[in-house]
């Protein structure tokens, strides 16, 4: 992406008006970050890239959406992700179906999140729920007394006067600028969404969906070929919960394993596609 480094938001504001700024210079953080950017830049220099991106963008959408549907319940196969073409209203296959439709509407939603990343949220919150409009709760926050459906997550559920002011907070944050590295406002925000889960459901994908807007948008992977869902699937689901704890605490410490635990998730991702790069080599995929 002409103009900007990888890793980095452009239009940064100054160090004292940026909180992420802040985070990135917490303790372990600058080696996630270097790591995650070696990584990035080594499966970005594969041979495979400069002929066949977008098969590796492909794949790696499928088997990012097939890593964010495990974290959500339905852990299924990849080659069963990839022939089923039903998906359903109920149960396992509407999460799988769920994760594929957020995958593919993120990559439309870039400029739309630069300039307004709550109707982006609104809009993945939407595709989620496959279109059912007719369902007042979908396409926006939860009100007060709304339920949620996040079995995975367990943590206090915040009420919704604080959900509606977080998120402003953060969208407020996100259109400043920033000057801290991508994994760490995509961290941030995955943290965040998963923290609030601001929506009556799907928020985990949500999340999950809004971490990849932010590694792709900021051009970190603006091919979108590290997928962090496959890293946070192999990671496991108790990891992953772990982690967010440590982000809830608000600790120093708590939030710094956190970003590094997105890090891994996304070095992992990176290990995918260079597996996919490898095999596309050999004529093996």
């Amino acid at each position: 992406m002409a103009g900007i480094s990888r890793g980095t938001s452009p239009a940064p504001p100054r160090a004292s008006d940026d909180p992420l700024a802040t985070l990135a210079s917490l303790p372990g953080v600058a080696d996630s970050v270097e790591s995650v950017r070696k990584g990035v830049d080594r499966v970005y220099g594969h041979r495979v890239m400069r002929r066949r991106s977008n098969e590796v963008t492909s794949e790696a959408a499928l088997r990012g959406a097939r890593g964010s549907a495990a974290l959500s319940g339905a852990d299924w196969a990849l080659e069963e992700v990839r022939r089923r073409t039903d998906f359903g209203v109920d149960g396992e296959p509407r999460t799988v179906g769920a994760a594929l439709r957020l995958t593919a509407e993120s990559g439309q939603l870039l400029s739309v999140w630069r300039q307004s990343p709550l109707r982006v949220l609104a809009r993945l919150h939407l595709v989620a729920a496959g279109g059912e409009s007719a369902d007042e709760a979908v396409g926006r926050p939860r009100l007060a007394g709304e339920p949620v459906d996040e079995p995975l997550v367990e943590l206090p559920l915040p009420d919704s006067e604080e959900v509606a002011g977080r998120l402003d907070g953060l969208s407020r944050m996100l259109l400043a600028g920033t000057r801290a590295p991508a994994l760490v406002t995509a961290a941030v925000v995955h943290g965040e969404l998963l923290a609030l889960r601001p929506f009556a459901s799907c928020n985990g994908l949500i999340a999950r969906a809004a971490e990849r807007i932010v590694l792709v948008g900021s051009g970190l992977d603006p091919k979108s070929i590290c997928p962090a869902e496959v890293g946070h699937a192999e990671l496991g689901r108790a990891a992953y919960v772990a982690a967010l704890e440590g982000y809830v605490s608000g600790t120093p410490e708590g939030v710094a394993a956190w970003i590094a635990h997105c890090g891994r998730a996304v070095e992992l991702g990176v290990r995918e596609s260079t597996a996919v790069c490898e095999a596309l080599q050999r004529g093996a995929a």
